[in-house]
């Protein structure tokens, strides 16, 4: 059984010392010593949650929903009591999530505009995905109930006229990082990430480019580009990187942009299978279904061993990139400055591009990229142009049909 807030191995401190709105739930249900601080950390910390129900005789899927829907009422009713605080949500890519928290702490300790004790943030792993937070979005109709900043990857949150495009709409957002100019990987007339209706701000960008394994093409040339992938040379040969959504998302809008539906069936009549890409970058070492072509994100490539099969390479017609976003309330615009101008800083763009190989749209930082490294982008205008949640399910649609005929 899954849950996104814990599992049933975890034990009962661990859960309650996360969530300790659970407690209560817990002492209903018979484990008093939970109530007590001393108690619940030695009884607690000996007894995972399935043994726990298990000796109890209590349904673990029942009590689970149970807990997990006394979490998230206490989340949102969180939110409509912030008395005034500055709210930080959404996720960060694993690589950079720690780092990248770790700054945030010692800024909010340092900037003496700041009050420390009102400023709350919910930044968790890209792992984790944004179920958590569309179920509450997709309820909310109040801005100003809504946090002070939202900073995710891919277009499947920000874009989606049910969660926050509908305060798109409404002009909530403004894009309020002081620089004008991007980095010089991204200024060219290839490539736009300027919002141009200042709604979005984009702090960085995840590329998408290949892992060639050598010794499982059989004759066949290094695919240099998107169009060589979609090959049918490389029919049931290409392992994606589904489980990553947004990655996955971007890939599948950009190739339906420019090679229309009949690149997104090839696309997935092409697919091996899909591997996160901690398992991508050891393929070679399968038994069976080794890919002779790996898409997956950047950062993974620095994981292969040089002098093996697997060859990093890098699109010459553009590494499909997934943005990471950042959304600021207009409406407190002078009170989250400071914090705006942190996460579009030079530290933080060092931090996503020389931890997380995230190349960085700050204009002072060296993102350290290999020499013609061309990004591919849909750009505005498509976007504007259509609904993308829209879009992304006819993608879909069109892409699992694929995996049937």
């Amino acid at each position: 059984m899954k849950n996104r807030y814990f599992t049933p191995d975890q034990s009962l401190y661990d859960i309650t010392s996360k969530y300790p709105e659970t407690i209560p739930i817990f002492v209903s249900k018979g484990f008093s010593q939970l109530k007590d601080e001393e108690k619940r950390e030695s009884f607690g910390k000996s007894i995972s949650l399935k043994n726990a129900l298990f000796f109890r005789k209590i349904n673990i899927e029942t009590f689970s929903t149970l807990l997990t829907e006394t979490i998230e009422l206490s989340y949102s009713e969180s939110l409509k009591n912030r008395n005034g605080g500055i709210k930080i949500e959404g996720l960060l890519p694993c690589p950079v999530r720690i780092p990248l928290t770790e700054s945030l702490e010692k800024f909010i300790q340092s900037d003496s505009t700041l009050n420390e004790d009102e400023i709350n943030y919910e930044l968790k792993a890209a792992s984790m995905g944004l179920d958590w937070l569309k179920e509450i979005l997709v309820k909310e109709e109040d801005p100003d109930k809504l946090s002070d900043l939202f900073i995710s990857a891919g277009f499947d949150l920000f874009f989606d006229e049910k969660l926050m495009g509908k305060f798109k709409k409404r002009g909530v957002f403004k894009d309020l990082i002081k620089y004008n100019k991007l980095n010089r990987d991204f200024d060219n007339e290839k490539i736009d990430l300027k919002d141009p209706k200042s709604h979005y701000s984009m702090i960085a960008v995840v590329p998408a480019v290949f892992l060639v394994n050598t010794s499982e093409l059989n004759g066949r040339k290094i695919p240099e580009s998107w169009e060589d992938v979609l090959d049918p040379t490389f029919e049931s040969s290409v392992s994606l990187p589904i489980g990553d959504f947004d990655l996955f998302n971007a890939i599948l809008l950009n190739i339906d942009k420019i090679y229309g539906e009949e690149g997104v069936k090839a696309l997935g009549r092409n697919l091996l299978e899909g591997l996160h890409p901690s398992q991508m970058v050891k393929s070679e070492k399968q038994k069976s279904n080794r890919p002779a072509v790996t898409i997956m994100p950047y950062f993974f490539t620095k994981m292969a061993k040089g002098g093996g099969p697997m060859k990093p390479v890098w699109p010459k017609d553009g590494a499909i990139i997934s943005p990471i976003f950042m959304l600021s309330k207009n409406s407190e615009k002078e009170r989250i400055k400071p914090l705006v101008d942190f996460f579009s800083s030079v530290e933080v763009g060092e931090i996503l591009s020389h931890n997380g190989l995230f190349p960085s749209t700050n204009p002072e930082v060296d993102n350290r990229l290999p020499e013609g490294s061309d990004f591919m982008w849909m750009g505005w205008d498509y976007i504007y142009d259509i609904d993308i949640s829209e879009k992304i399910k006819k993608c879909e649609e069109i892409f699992d049909s694929s995996l049937e005929s």
